[in-house]
């Protein structure tokens, strides 16, 4: 039987230890709330009451509930208030020496039977514990922000951790409404060794001026599903707490250069640009601890502002290709109010892109997102062919076939020959270089990426791709054209992996490395990402989904491309590419899906 705790404590009252506070209190256990100071303790005093009262306004609790919450606390200056307590959860800020300090103390104070636990994100669980007497009593609880909502909790054992220990606190995990997954004591457990990464190469990727921050935090938004952006996450996490758990996974993970913070974010923790709670980070705020940003120095223009500079008029649009794309795009031009010559390899191909954009209009009718004249009107201006001299008169062409590089410099070599001067020559790769395909043309500077992200119809985003050679009228074009289309245009330089999968496919490497060293489960690192950091689908459902070969090829042009050490694909995922296991459409990938 796992052990009844009537009574914890939480040392430390700031953001995260008030939301431990009110995720025990709101499930009947009585909490001691310790700070240092009567001054912090009345901010943690304010942080709790004001969550709280929160609740209450958005109907989420009762005024009843929420006083019984209230009553069940009990404020007090000092550890040694924590002598009779069951179980001790420390949130203080992330320093060892910190740490260590109040764990010898709370042995010092705690009657013997007492769990320790400290809620570091990224520090040694096992350097906390041997500051005590009793490290099999040590353990990590780590919640995520806000813990009142947030359903992961991480529970850390180091190798000398109880057993009954970590089922005791597995036990209480449920008995508040938490999902658990339980690892073993590593730099950044699951979920930050996962994020953080990723959040490091965003970092990069704007302090290179890749893309502008507004950009890429949108494609991540878009692209991917994510509720934030990475720039505007590491804004509200706090830029000198994103730099504390960099260093410390660089230093206790094996020093993986993808970890050792960004200059770019140790001169803005030097400088003071810490994000929200300083208000200013690499966005500006209203004021200190504000979520509104506003408009500084880097806000880029006005959109129409924008568009106006330089964009060619486009009313005639050609679509080259048959597949699932082709006939998104085809379709997405069309509802637009472009005129649309589709072009297939014959008349058999023709008509079966007709035929699936029928369907797809048809649903949409179905569905009440579209009206059936508008279905016939959008129908209308397509125009049916297998002949690429149809393409003579459009004012914008947009391959979409397949990806293969001679393939496609092939058909670009040809649209230079039959279209007109002045043309915009748009690719739709994902991963093959633009200006490779661009040089096959006499015509380079008319030529830029139009990336859509599949389905094309639904999902919002567009990644414009502008190569060393295209000129600033076709990127303008590209750009209105998205516009005109209903999409978000982000603009970046031609480099492997553009904005989304260079940040993403890293990411799903990472989780693959650390199913392949045993470290923890398919399902519990899903669980992680899902109810720890937001994320739509766990890194191996999107394996699955997007396929494990398709995955591997990305990730290898990622290495060729950028010679990270970090980026070479894990050997997990090349063995089971090779075995055939491919995800959801080979029936087998990370997981078994013959027998769903």
């Amino acid at each position: 039987m796992a052990r009844e705790f009537t009574r914890v404590g939480v040392v430390g009252l700031g953001t995260m230890g008030a939301g431990i506070v009110e995720v025990f209190a709101r499930n009947g256990v009585d909490v001691t709330a310790v700070e240092i100071s009567d001054a912090a303790l009345e901010r943690g005093r304010v942080t709790l009451t004001g969550s709280t009262d929160r609740a209450v306004a958005k109907g989420k609790l009762a005024e009843a509930e929420r006083d019984a919450l209230l009553a069940r606390v009990d404020f007090r200056v000092g550890l040694d208030a924590l002598h009779d307590v069951d179980l001790v959860i420390e949130a203080v800020p992330e320093h060892l020496d910190l740490k260590q300090r109040i764990f010898a103390e709370l042995d010092r104070v705690c009657k013997p039977e007492a769990i320790l636990a400290t809620n570091t994100s990224s520090l040694s669980v096992t350097e906390i514990s041997v500051a005590t007497t009793r490290p099999n009593q040590v353990i990590g609880i780590h919640f995520f922000n806000p813990a009142p909502v947030m359903k992961l909790v991480e529970v850390v054992r180091t190798v000398v951790t109880s057993a009954d220990v970590v089922a005791d606190v597995e036990a209480l995990c449920e008995r508040l409404g938490k999902v658990d997954v339980t690892i073993s004591d590593r730099a950044g457990f699951i979920a930050n060794a996962l994020l953080f990464g990723y959040l490091n190469h965003a970092v990069g990727m704007f302090e290179a001026r890749y893309a502008t921050r507004e950009d890429i935090d949108a494609a991540m938004k878009l692209g991917c599903g994510l509720p934030m952006g990475p720039l505007a996450l590491m804004d509200l996490i706090g830029l000198d707490t994103a730099y504390e758990i960099l260093d410390t996974m660089y230093r206790r993970g094996g020093r993986d250069r993808r970890h050792a913070p960004a200059p770019l974010l140790k001169q803005m923790v030097t400088a003071g640009l810490l994000g929200r709670k300083s208000g200013r980070g690499f966005y500006t705020y209203e004021r200190p601890g504000s979520p509104k940003v506003v408009p500084d120095e880097y806000t880029p223009l006005a959109a129409d502002a924008a568009l106006a500079d330089g964009a060619r008029a486009i009313a005639k649009v050609g679509v080259v290709g048959s597949g699932t794309m082709a006939t998104g795009i085809i379709e997405v031009f069309a509802k637009a109010g472009y005129e649309v010559v589709s072009v297939t390899r014959g008349a058999e191909k023709s008509a079966k892109v007709c035929e699936a954009v029928k369907t797809s209009l048809n649903k949409g009718v179905v569905r009440g997102k579209l009206s059936e004249t508008d279905r016939d009107e959008a129908l209308g201006r397509i125009t049916w062919s297998a002949t690429l001299e149809h393409l003579a008169d459009v004012d914008l062409v947009v391959e979409a076939v397949i990806e293969e590089l001679s393939v496609k410099k092939a058909l670009f070599a040809s649209l230079d020959e039959i279209c007109k001067p002045g043309v915009v020559l748009a690719t739709t790769t994902s991963s093959l270089p633009v200006i490779d395909v661009a040089m096959a043309t006499q015509r380079p500077a008319d030529v830029v990426g139009l990336h859509f992200f599949n389905p094309a119809p639904i999902m919002p985003l567009v990644e414009i791709v502008q190569t060393i050679r295209t000129s600033a009228e076709t990127s303008a074009t590209a750009r209105a054209v998205c516009a005109k289309l209903g999409k978000t245009g982000v603009v970046c330089g031609d480099r492997s992996g553009f904005i989304v999968n260079a940040l993403l496919f890293p990411y799903l490497n990472d989780a693959v490395k650390m199913l392949e060293a045993s470290y923890s489960t398919a399902d519990d690192i899903d669980y992680a990402m899902k109810l720890g950091c937001g994320y739509p689908m766990g890194p191996f459902e999107l394996l699955d989904v997007v396929g494990l070969d398709v995955s591997l090829a990305i990730q290898r042009e990622l290495y060729l491309e950028l010679r990270e050490p970090g980026f070479a694909p894990a050997p997990l995922l090349e063995h089971l590419v090779t075995a055939g296991y491919l995800g959801r459409k080979s029936g087998r990938g990370f997981r078994d899906h013959t027998r769903r």
